[in-house]
């Protein structure tokens, strides 16, 4: 039985692979530019979305859509459709194109082409389900040699239903494009990166934006390192991932993952959020019980949770209907709490109360009152609840109020009296 299901196993994760390699095309957005000198002088950039395909054949092939600007991708040791990994549909992805610049360098790519010069393209696939971001670079040789100037303000038109024959020579891909963790854990920032020769300098870097200071970097042709994070053995099989050991609160931000080939410059964008959950605890056991005119401050707090926003509910429920599934009312929202500021700890975790006075009736006895704390950290809210029990005043209890009214009243009226007298004194 285990052989079997082990078999079946294989046949599925090799069924994905092998579709996600027969995906014969994908719609995207081609995000062309247009530079030009505007009437003051100035560089100005002109962006317009048009319709394009991402085709995957050979040289010659019919495009999917002729009213669409073609980006035929031919065979080369490097296929963008494999870091796709477990799409089910196409419609889980979305598709990018851009222009690239190398800035006014030209060097000659070391895999053979039809011309000795270069265009180049990016391309951003995003699965949506999965959360895997890949960014490829995709070159179209030429024969028309750079002007010496930056190419963006030269590019070369492309007519609508033109068809561009291309190969991808660069893939960048990172599965965490935004990742959440809690204060102490260990994690890792996903980058990967292949390309279509062995004999390359690739230079790899992390950054943090805002920050001036690099994280680490790797030069493969010097061999030289700096900083900490990533393995470099794993390097060599294109595997870039940096590791936080340690999450803290500084820790949160974007992270940038940077693979460099000239004339190609590629990065990823990795978003790292701190998630703490809240410790939620009342100011009571399960059960409380109070005396008829007896007055309690009930507390629930949350305690060192991030981000901020947090959201805390008091509910209560009669007798009848706790513990009942079927006929039962709904619990009812308080709305006599009262809530404190949300106060900072020194981990910069934040802690806050919502309290309410409780003065019970006999009827109230048996009443269930329920906290119900709400925060992005949570699957599902937590919930933290008490059973009220409502005694009468005991008998002693009645005796003891009563001489005390007695006595108050006694030394009121021998308060007055002295006072009375003071009075007729000073008068004579």
């Amino acid at each position: 039985m285990a052989a079997r299901l082990k078999i079946l196993v294989y046949v599925c994760l090799s069924t994905g692979v092998l579709w996600a390699y027969q995906i014969p095309w994908l719609p995207c957005n081609f995000i062309d530019e247009a530079v030009f000198y505007n009437s003051e002088g100035l560089v100005e950039t002109k962006h317009s979305n048009r319709e394009a395909m991402l085709q995957f054949g050979q040289k010659g092939d019919s495009p999917i859509n002729p009213n669409a600007v073609t980006f035929l991708i031919t065979s080369s040791k490097l296929d963008v459709r494999r870091f796709v990994e477990g799409v089910d549909s196409t419609d889980q992805l979305t598709c990018e194109l851009q222009r690239y610049s190398t800035e006014g360098i030209h060097m000659r790519w070391p895999v053979r082409g039809e011309h000795e010069y270069n265009r180049w393209f990016t391309g951003k696939i995003t699965d949506t389900k999965n959360e895997i971001t890949v960014l490829s670079f995709i070159r179209q040789s030429t024969d028309k040699p750079p002007t010496g100037q930056h190419d963006y303000r030269n590019w070369t038109a492309i007519e609508d239903r033109e068809i561009l024959t291309t190969t991808v020579v660069l893939v960048m891909r990172t599965q965490t494009p935004s990742i959440k963790a809690s204060l102490g854990s260990e994690k890792k920032l996903d980058c990967h990166f292949a390309l279509d020769h062995k004999a390359a300098n690739v230079a790899v870097e992390w950054h943090k934006r805002g920050e001036r200071t690099t994280l680490f970097s790797h030069n493969s042709q010097t061999g030289k390192s700096q900083g900490s994070g990533v393995a470099l053995k794993k390097l060599q099989t294109g595997e870039a991932s940096y590791s936080i050991p340690f999450s803290k609160m500084s820790s949160e931000g974007t992270y940038m993952c940077s693979v460099t080939v000239l004339p190609l410059h590629g990065s990823l964008e990795i978003g790292l959020q701190i998630e703490e959950a809240p410790k939620v605890s009342l100011n009571t056991g399960s059960s409380l019980t109070l005396t008829v005119g007896e007055e309690k401050k009930v507390s629930c707090e949350a305690d060192r949770y991030y981000p901020l926003d947090v959201d805390i509910q008091w509910t209560h429920q009669d007798a009848a209907d706790v513990g009942r599934r079927v006929g039962a009312s709904l619990p009812k929202v308080l709305d006599n709490v009262l809530y404190s500021s949300h106060k900072p700890n020194p981990d910069r975790t934040l802690t806050l109360s919502a309290f309410f006075y409780l003065s019970p009736k006999l009827s109230d006895s048996g009443r269930q009152f329920t906290c119900t704390v709400s925060h992005q950290s949570l699957r599902v809210p937590i919930k933290k609840s008490f059973t009220l029990t409502v005694q009468e005043p005991s008998k002693w209890m009645s005796v003891v109020v009563f001489f005390g009214v007695v006595v108050v009243v006694i030394g009121l009226l021998l308060l007055l009296r002295n006072l009375l007298n003071g009075r007729r004194h000073h008068q004579f």
